[in-house]
């Protein structure tokens, strides 16, 4: 049970550092992306009218890329249920692209007023707190998958050939006695 209850926090971190990852490394991408588009006085006037709303209404408007993208998720939910798993998989790969871009745009100019709102400032703190946790359950173990896999790199290969074939022999030995 103990060790049910331990890959179930395992999973949960994993799961967690996966939205954390996507979000530290789609986020210079989408931003990349958006920097392409030539909105850029649309984007500082947006940024601006951010800056200077109430803290409840940022919220509001932080909250908007999840509205607006929920239909084509539900969409994605009905095709892949329809057994058209590509397509599915193709529009909620967009959508999360798009959602992380809007959304990462939007809490960059409006974080400030954002954790003005102390229930808001209470959960961003719990969420880096969760993934330090999430990197602290995690980390261990992909050390140790690192150093399994370097076990077979191409410059050690030769090493681990021969334990390999070592272990092999005495197997056989073990069975032949």
């Amino acid at each position: 049970m103990r060790r049910l209850v331990r890959a179930f926090w395992i999973t949960l971190a994993l799961l967690f550092l996966v939205e954390a990852w996507l979000w530290d490394h789609l986020q210079p991408v989408v931003a990349w992306i958006v920097d392409r588009l030539p909105l850029k006085k649309l984007k500082a006037r947006i940024a601006t009218g951010i800056r200077h709303l109430p803290p409840t209404a940022v919220l509001v408007v932080f909250l908007v890329p999840a509205l607006v993208l929920l239909p084509f998720k539900l969409f994605a939910m009905l095709l892949l249920a329809r057994g058209q798993l590509v397509s599915a998989t193709g529009i909620l790969i967009v959508a999360k692209v798009v959602g992380l871009g809007l959304t990462a745009f939007i809490f960059d100019a409006a974080r400030d007023r954002l954790l003005l709102i102390a229930w808001f400032r209470w959960v961003y703190v719990r969420v880096l707190t969760w993934r330090d946790w999430a990197h602290a359950m995690v980390d261990p173990i992909k050390r140790r998958i690192r150093r399994y896999l370097r076990m077979f790199a191409p410059r050690r290969a030769s090493r681990a050939v021969r334990l390999l074939l070592r272990i092999r022999r005495r197997m056989h030995a073990v069975q032949s006695a």
